[in-house]
């Protein structure tokens, strides 16, 4: 089960490095606050423990004690060159993170961790679609966004999975036109002696982070219901 991003079976060269959680690094990040300070980090960039703090609302000393652990078990890094001995600067580990939950679901002692892992998933995803709706946006980013469903799909296991890592092809193809993109962009700003990333332009138009979130699992048919006789 991926958590930032699902690699096709062949990933393209611009795909992420691919991180199998075990269960050391599950127990060491299934907490609901380190969950939080990672997804900020890899969304919103570096910060230090002061930054983070105030942007989660939580104590300086609590923070920076997670930051710890969560370089301890290699999800983040010090941003070197940058900050004092006092005051770090923190970056998420750039990789794609995957979890076979059958691996934990019948131990003991991870099955605690692994339920604390995937509620925090759906509740971060949850709170992101919420921020989106309530949010002001311009007519064609309201437009283009999109929540949709297809309740009716009847499928094996295997095209299931098939589905999914379709799915994720199509992403990673945007994905890899963007990073080229971004590449000749930063090329051509410093031809032009710009900074780096100047200008989030793509063919005359505004570019924007986006996050795509795809949930897909089967359902239990009521029973007595007339879809199991199919």
């Amino acid at each position: 089960m991926p958590d930032d991003a699902s690699i096709p079976p062949t990933p393209p060269s611009t795909a992420l490095p691919v991180r199998r959680l075990d269960a050391r690094s599950l127990r060491g990040l299934a907490h609901p606050l380190r969950m939080r300070i990672l997804d900020l980090l890899t969304l919103d960039g570096p910060d230090t423990a002061t930054g983070v703090a105030r942007r989660l609302g939580e104590n300086t000393g609590t923070v920076s004690w997670h930051l710890r652990h969560l370089a301890d078990h290699g999800f983040i890094e010090e941003e070197t060159g940058r900050g004092t001995k006092r005051e770090r600067w923190w970056r998420a580990v750039r990789v794609s993170r995957h979890l076979d939950t059958v691996e934990f679901r019948d131990d003991p002692d991870t099955r605690g961790a692994l339920s604390v892992y995937l509620h925090e998933i759906v509740q971060r995803d949850f709170h992101q679609v919420v921020t989106y709706l309530t949010e002001d946006w311009e007519p064609e980013w309201r437009n283009a966004g999109t929540l949709a469903r297809w309740p009716d799909l009847r499928l094996t296991a295997d095209q299931l999975a098939a589905l999914n890592a379709e799915l994720a092809a199509v992403v990673e193809r945007h994905r890899a036109a963007a990073l080229d993109a971004k590449a000749n962009a930063d090329g051509k700003g410093k031809e032009e002696g710009e900074g780096e990333g100047a200008g989030n332009v793509v063919d005359g138009a505004p570019e924007r982070p986006v996050l795509v979130q795809v949930q897909s699992f089967p359902r239990k048919e009521r029973d007595g219901g007339d879809g199991g006789a199919r």
